[in-house]
C-alpha cells in the first residue's frame, strides 16, 4: 500500500473555514479521480507555531502508477483550486509513503 500524504500548515484564523471547505469539497474531488482507495485526515498535535494549525491527509493507493497519474493528470487544477481559495493562509507540501509490514 502506498500513501501521498499531504501535510498543510492553515492559518488558525481560518481553519474552520479550511477544514469544512476540505471535508466538503476538496476531498471528494480527490477521490472523484478514482486514483485512490480511501483516505484519512489527521491534526498535527505538536506545533511550534502559535498561529498556525497543521493537518495531514493521507490518500491510499494501491500503485505508484495511480499516483503519478494523479499527479500529472489531475493535481495541477486541484492545487491551483486550494492556491486560488486560500492563498499563503494554507502552505502544503506532500510525501509520498510506502507501508512496510
Amino acid at each position: 500500500m502506498l500513501i501521498y500524504n499531504v501535510t498543510t500548515g492553515v492559518d488558525k484564523k481560518i481553519e474552520q473555514e479550511w477544514l469544512v471547505w476540505m471535508k466538503e469539497v476538496h476531498i471528494p474531488d480527490v477521490m472523484k479521480t478514482q486514483m485512490f482507495l480511501g483516505y484519512r485526515m489527521y491534526r498535527v498535535l505538536a506545533s511550534d507555531d502559535e498561529e498556525t494549525v497543521s493537518y495531514a491527509i493521507q490518500y491510499q493507493a494501491k500503485s505508484i502508477h495511480q499516483i503519478e497519474h494523479y499527479l500529472e493528470k489531475f493535481a495541477p487544477a486541484l492545487r491551483e483550486h486550494v492556491k486560488t481559495r486560500f492563498g499563503e493562509r494554507a502552505v502544503s507540501f506532500r510525501t509520498l509513503l510506502e507501508e512496510v509490514t
